[in-house]
């Protein structure tokens, strides 16, 4: 049997060698760009956080969040690990759960991918991009450029709209659509946020561990705990990715609210702050969260309830005091936009999950076709389960359009 693979990504590598797994099977691998894996070498910062030991369906979202467990299932996050040692990549896990390459590079994974590539009943062809598919009696006529190809099955895994700049795009959805599938709307997730920068001002490059609410009014539309890194636009860093799905679709007006001080109650902050003045009265107010906060941050958060920098400790009055502890826990920011597609790791939404089934990853408006990866509407949380979702999705697609059971 000829297999169609559109996309050498993570979720499309995966599927190659699942499919090829039976040497009957001929694979053929389209890859728009120069080379495979280019987005998955960015990941993790360049070292690849290929998966968590705590994946769940309860990490995923999308208008039908259950439809990974099947997935899942065929290819868990020890079958995953399985997998990569078999393909000579050692790994380790972090306390958080968070699984990396022992190399700690993510073009270590890119390359054992690629070697397990290199097999006689895998076509490996780059630059080549699918610009039409079309339905045949015998299974599916793809056109790239001014050559055609035909294969029995097909499997779209062209990833998603995020990461613009390392070959996102929409060529996937605009394929399936093509074939009669919908798509629902796509917006960024785990991605930055834009927030007003006065209140920030000076505070690029500085880091702190906050629990956060994103809010509108009096709602409160999401809740992560975690590191945040100020930027010269807004605020990053994992515990803002959590949110980030929700603050894409948040109402205007609406604010990120951070406790600076998560393990730290108000009147210990209101204890430790007191004994500092009784102990160091002429000490300016510059200084009166040193060794608290980050100093840059200390006196941004100062800033915010506009106690002068110079006032000596022994002229703060109880007010100031109290306003100031308060700020600590809840440091809040307008939010104003995110950094869009082109910032984001992961796209949310895509091809309805609805037209799939989720045993197979086979359409169910198309027989021969199939889909995994970001192209679907699935997205995970922040560490790793992206990744999960593409290795397990792969070989699930990968498996069934090979005609073996995953």
């Amino acid at each position: 049997m000829k297999i169609g693979i559109i996309g050498a990504g993570a979720s499309g590598m995966v599927a190659a060698i699942a499919a090829a797994d039976d040497p009957r099977n001929e694979v053929l691998l389209f890859e728009r760009q120069a080379r495979v894996g280019r987005k998955l070498l960015a990941t993790g910062n360049g070292r690849c956080n290929l998966s968590h030991w705590n994946a769940g369906v309860e990490n995923y979202h999308g208008s039908m969040p259950g439809f990974v467990e099947p997935a899942l299932k065929a290819m868990d996050v020890s079958d995953t690990l399985h997998f990569f040692r078999g393909l000579g990549l050692y790994t380790v896990a972090e306390n958080s759960g968070r699984i990396y390459p022992y190399s700690d590079q993510a073009n270590s994974v890119v390359d054992v991918l690629r070697f397990a590539l290199e097999r006689p009943n895998i076509r490996l062809l780059c630059g080549k991009e699918i610009s039409s598919v079309k339905k045949t009696k015998e299974g599916f006529a793809l056109r790239a450029q001014d050559e055609r190809f035909e294969v029995d099955r097909l499997v779209i895994a062209c990833g998603g709209a995020a990461g613009t700049k390392l070959g996102g795009g929409l060529s996937g959805y605009q394929l399936l659509r093509s074939l009669g599938h919908h798509c629902t709307r796509l917006y960024p997730s785990l991605v930055q946020l834009k927030t007003e920068t006065d209140p920030i001002k000076g505070l690029k490059g500085v880091r702190a561990n906050a629990g956060i609410e994103l809010r509108c009014k009096d709602s409160v539309l999401a809740r992560s705990r975690g590191e945040v890194q100020f930027t010269e636009y807004g605020v990053s860093g994992p515990a803002i990715f959590d949110l980030s799905r929700a603050a894409a679709t948040a109402p205007e007006g609406s604010t990120l609210h951070m406790d600076l001080l998560p393990e730290l109650t108000a009147d210990r902050l209101l204890t430790a702050l007191c004994l500092r003045i009784v102990r160091l009265p002429n000490l300016s107010c510059a200084d009166l969260l040193t060794g608290i906060l980050h100093n840059r941050l200390g006196r941004v958060v100062l800033r915010s309830v506009d106690i002068p920098e110079t006032l000596p400790l022994h002229a703060l009055r109880w007010v100031q005091l109290a306003a100031l502890s308060e700020a600590v826990h809840d440091f809040t920011q307008t939010l104003t936009g995110t950094m869009g597609m082109d910032g984001a790791q992961v796209t949310a939404g895509g091809a309805e999950v609805r037209e799939f089934d989720p045993k197979t990853l086979e359409s169910r408006i198309v027989p021969g076709l199939y889909a995994c990866g970001e192209v679907l509407d699935v997205d995970g949380d922040c560490g790793g389960y992206n990744l999960q979702w593409a290795w397990s999705s792969g070989h699930l697609a990968g498996k069934s359009a090979g005609g073996a059971k995953a």
